[in-house]
């Protein structure tokens, strides 16, 4: 028997060779994710202050607390997204204003415990990723959180091929802010004769859009670009209104030292936020009659016969923050409102009756 030559072939070699599989095969580009990440840091960038001691793509951000302006610090920390009001983004190609919206929101949630900002971070998850709609969402997040006064330091962009339809994202983000201990706004100083200022909201904000795309375009058919009369704006241009941030007139109102408590009005609308804040033994009763509920809402109601209860319930019906103010202070409260510029209502007061609910008044 002949002794085997090196060149004679082995049994190997004739099995076809198996395709190598990648990443990208299985929906995930590393390269387009990596692209975007570099313009997502030079956003980032734009938000930082002095106090920021890391880069964007760390483990972790870093952020150094400036004991000399919180000698008692309290860190305060909030988590939200924007819900389903995306579904509208996507539908009419807007994807700058979301990311204005989550910041807002959750500034709002911990301005009304008396805390300053200080950070953010951001979630973005997606199927497969389009670069042109990451950046644009982040450049709205790092717009608004430049105009808060919040440094953006940090996040997560994940690409998730088959969870997320195409098109299609989900956002998220979580905020820290501080506070010093004695300026704590918790709502315990509330008591019985104390008014509330209703400061007027930008539409639906972040809360109540399954309702609300329901109605629109299951119930009356609108197509997102139509005109509405009642409305005087397109359906999409209703719909998309920004989140708007009381930071500012919060800030202003606390300075002066006469809140007794804030209510941010997301979910749940006033019937179940106002009663977060409202110490035992007390109910607050609000006036129907305080303010005018804008167009949107009423519209909205009339499509759907949708009850009272129902509408304080899911909507803001045009009040985004109630300040809750000693009668003794209502002067003082609508000087600082009025040099600001914004506009206010009294839409009610707080009462003895035991129960920390919501009454409404027509």
């Amino acid at each position: 028997m002949p002794e085997p030559s090196d060149s004679t072939p082995s049994a190997a070699a004739h099995t076809p060779a198996k395709p190598s599989v990648s990443y990208a095969d299985a929906g995930v580009d590393i390269s387009s994710g990596d692209r975007a990440k570099q313009r997502i840091k030079m956003l980032a960038r734009k938000t930082f202050n002095k106090q920021v001691l890391s880069e964007i793509g760390g483990f972790g951000g870093l952020f150094a607390l400036d004991l000399a302006k919180y000698p008692d610090p309290v860190l305060v920390s909030s988590a939200d997204g924007v819900g389903t009001k995306l579904k509208v983004a996507f539908e009419l190609g807007i994807h700058h204003t979301v990311g204005a919206d989550l910041v807002n929101h959750c500034v709002n949630d911990i301005a009304v415990q008396g805390a300053t900002p200080l950070f953010f971070l951001d979630y973005l998850a997606t199927g497969r990723l389009a670069n042109d709609v990451v950046e644009t969402v982040v450049r709205g997040i790092s717009e608004a959180c430049k105009a808060n006064g919040c440094a953006l330091i940090g996040g997560e962009t994940a690409q998730m091929p088959g969870f997320y339809a195409d098109g299609e994202y989900d956002l998220a983000g979580t905020i820290v802010g501080c506070v010093n201990r004695p300026n704590i706004i918790t709502g315990e100083k509330i008591e019985p004769g104390d008014i509330l200022l209703g400061l007027p909201s930008n539409g639906l904000h972040t809360n109540g859009y399954s309702l609300a795309r329901k109605l629109f375009f299951e119930v009356a058919k609108y197509g997102p670009d139509q005109y509405i009369n009642e409305l005087k704006d397109k359906t999409g241009g209703a719909l998309m209104r920004t989140h708007r941030s009381y930071l500012s007139v919060v800030k202003k109102l606390t300075s002066g030292g006469i809140v007794s408590g804030l209510a941010h009005i997301t979910g749940g609308g006033i019937t179940e936020n106002l009663p977060r804040i409202l110490p035992r033994g007390l109910d607050a009763v609000v006036d129907l009659a305080g303010w005018q509920v804008p167009p949107l809402f009423t519209h909205l109601q009339e499509l759907g016969n949708v009850t009272p209860d129902e509408m304080f319930r899911t909507f803001n019906m045009g009040i985004g923050m109630i300040a809750v103010i000693p009668a003794e202070q209502v002067k003082k409260a609508k000087a600082i409102l009025n040099r600001a510029n914004e506009r206010h209502c009294i839409i009610g007061r707080i009462v003895s009756r035991g129960s920390r609910k919501v009454i409404y008044n027509s």
